[in-house]
C-alpha cells in the first residue's frame, strides 16, 4: 500500500493498471508523454467532429476486461452492427472473404486461375512457413494471396510480405482459408442445432468513441487521490543492484525530476526502455533493442457534406493506385461522432515511416491527397469534402520482421535482471496485440503486485482468434502456457 508505483504511459495498457491500482490505495503515478490520454485508442475532437486513431471494437472474451469496461462507462454503450469490406478492382468484396461473393466478383477466368492456384498449392505447399507469404499462399492460394493480401499487407508494414513472420499472420487470419470460406458459404457450421458465427457480426462501442473510456479511467484515477501527469516524458530509468529506484521525467520546458519508484508498470516501447536504463545495458541488449522496428501511422480526418456514403465501418484498400490503407466511416460507428447530421466523417489511414514523405508532408496537402484519392476510387467527390485534420501517431505498430524474436528474446533475457519492472501493452511487449488483450497483460502485472506469479508475456492474441465467439479464460490458457514450459 505504501509503495511508490510508477506506470509508464496513458493508453489503455497504463491506465487499466492505474485503475486497478486504484481500487487498492496504492500511491501511483501515471506519466504520459502526450497531451491526450488513451495512446492509439484516443479519440480526436476536431471542431466537435471525432475520429478515433484506426478504429477499436469494444469486443473481448476476458471476462476481467469486459467488467473493467462496465464499470467506467456503465449506459454510455452502444451496440454496433460490423460490415468491413476489401476494396479492390473497382468492387467490394466482405473480409473474411466469402466464396460465392468472390467468384461473382472475379468473373469466370479468374475464378479458375484462383482455383488451379489453390490446387497447385494443396498438392504442393511450402514446406515451411516463415513468412507471411508462405503462410497466407498455403490456405489461400498464390493467386489470391496476391490480390488480397499481398498489397495491404506490405501498405500497412512498408516491407515486402517475405520479411514479414508467418506467427504475425497466424495471429491475425487464424481460422481462415479458401476451404473454409467456401464450406461456409455452402453449409453453415452448426452445434447442437445451432448456427456457429465464426466471426461476430457486431460489437460495442462508446457514444463518443474509445477516448471516452480512457478520458474516464483518467478521471476516476485523479479522483482517487493518484496522479495522471500529461507532457511528461522519460528521460531515465534509475537503477542499482538489479533493482529500479526511480524514474526521471521532463516536462515540456525541460525541467527534470526524479520520481521514486519501487515498482514500475511500463507500456512504454521496449526499445525506448532499454534505450533510457540508466546505467545502460550491456552492449549486445542496447543492439538488440535498436534492431526492434516500428511502423507509424497517420490518420487523415475528413469532413464531407455529405448524411450517407457507404454502410462500411471500416473498408480496406487493396487497390494499388492510391497510397490509402483504410477508410473508417465514423458516423457508421456511432452516430454521436458527427454533430451535423447533413455530414459525414471519415478517417483515412496512411502507413508510414516516420521522415518519409507522407510524414512529413504539411497537413494542407495531406488533407487534399486524401480527398484526391477518395474520388479516385469513386468513393466521395473531391467537391464534398469541406473540411480535415490530421494526427500522426509515431510507434503504431510493433514489425514483425526476421529480426524480431532473437531481438526480444536478448531484451527479455536482460530484463529478468529487474524484477520490478513489468512490460504491459502492445508496445511494451512489442506484440500486435489487442486492446483488451493489453489490458489483461496489466490486469495480471497488477496481480503479479499483490503476490499472484502471472507471467505476463504470456497474454497474446495468437493463444486465441480475438473474433470467434467460443469464450475462453485468459488465466487458464496462462496456467496451461506454463505447464507447458514446465
Amino acid at each position: 500500500m505504501n509503495q511508490d508505483i510508477v506506470i509508464i504511459g496513458g493508453g489503455p495498457a497504463g491506465l487499466t493498471a492505474a485503475y486497478q491500482l486504484s481500487k487498492e490505495g496504492c500511491r501511483t503515478t501515471v506519466l504520459e508523454k502526450d497531451d491526450v490520454v488513451g495512446g492509439i485508442s484516443r479519440t480526436v475532437n476536431y471542431r466537435g467532429f471525432r475520429f478515433d486513431i484506426g478504429g477499436h471494437r469494444f469486443f473481448t472474451k476476458i471476462p476481467e476486461v469486459q467488467a473493467v469496461w462496465n464499470e467506467l462507462l456503465k449506459d454510455e454503450f452502444i451496440t454496433r452492427p460490423r460490415l468491413s469490406r476489401i476494396y479492390y478492382r473497382n468492387k467490394f468484396y466482405q473480409y473474411p472473404l466469402k466464396g460465392f461473393e468472390v467468384v461473382r466478383n472475379l468473373g469466370p477466368i479468374d475464378t479458375v486461375a484462383v482455383l488451379a492456384s489453390y490446387a497447385w498449392t494443396r498438392a504442393f505447399p511450402y514446406k515451411e512457413e516463415v513468412n507471411f507469404e508462405q503462410w497466407v499462399s498455403n490456405r489461400f492460394g498464390k493467386k489470391l494471396y496476391s490480390m488480397f493480401f499481398k498489397t495491404y499487407t506490405e501498405k500497412v508494414w512498408g516491407i515486402p510480405c517475405t520479411e514479414i513472420g508467418a506467427e504475425w499472420a497466424a495471429q491475425r487470419i487464424q481460422g481462415l482459408s479458401l476451404a473454409t470460406a467456401v464450406k461456409n458459404a455452402l453449409l453453415p457450421a452448426r452445434a447442437n442445432g445451432q448456427v456457429i458465427k465464426t466471426l461476430i457480426d457486431k460489437f460495442e462501442y462508446p457514444r463518443l468513441g474509445p477516448g471516452q473510456m480512457w478520458e474516464r479511467a483518467r478521471d476516476i484515477v485523479r479522483e482517487r487521490g493518484h496522479r495522471v501527469l500529461m507532457n511528461r516524458e522519460v528521460v531515465r530509468i534509475n537503477h542499482a543492484q538489479g533493482w529500479i529506484h526511480s524514474v526521471t521525467v521532463a516536462d515540456p520546458d525541460g525541467r527534470q525530476e526524479e520520481l521514486p519508484a519501487s515498482q514500475v508498470i511500463s507500456s512504454m516501447a521496449l526499445a525506448d526502455v532499454i534505450r533510457f536504463l540508466s546505467p545502460a545495458p550491456p552492449a549486445e541488449v542496447l543492439e538488440a533493442a535498436h534492431r526492434l522496428r516500428y511502423r507509424d501511422f497517420l490518420t487523415v480526418g475528413l469532413v464531407v457534406n455529405q448524411p450517407k456514403l457507404f454502410p462500411d465501418n471500416w473498408i480496406y484498400v487493396h487497390s494499388p493506385e492510391v497510397r490509402l490503407g483504410r477508410i473508417q466511416n465514423f458516423k457508421n460507428w456511432s452516430p454521436e461522432m458527427v454533430p451535423d447530421s447533413s455530414k459525414s466523417c471519415l478517417g483515412l489511414e496512411y502507413f508510414v515511416w516516420e521522415g518519409n514523405d507522407l510524414w512529413t508532408m504539411p497537413d494542407e496537402q495531406l488533407i487534399e491527397l486524401g480527398a484526391h484519392e477518395l474520388e479516385k476510387l469513386g468513393l466521395v467527390s473531391r467537391k464534398d469534402v469541406c473540411d480535415g485534420a490530421v494526427v500522426r501517431m509515431r510507434r503504431a505498430y510493433p514489425v514483425y520482421d526476421g529480426q524480431y524474436k532473437s531481438a526480444l528474446a536478448t531484451i527479455r533475457g536482460y530484463l529478468q535482471t529487474l524484477p520490478n519492472l513489468q512490460q504491459v501493452g502492445r508496445n511494451g511487449q512489442h506484440r500486435y496485440n489487442n486492446q483488451d488483450h493489453s489490458m489483461m497483460t496489466s490486469i495480471l502485472a497488477v496481480e503479479n503486485l499483490f503476490g499472484a506469479q502471472h507471467d505476463v508475456w504470456n497474454v497474446n492474441a495468437d493463444q486465441e482468434y480475438h473474433e470467434t465467439v467460443e469464450r475462453a479464460q485468459p488465466r487458464r490458457l496462462v496456467q496451461e502456457e506454463l505447464r507447458k514450459a514446465a
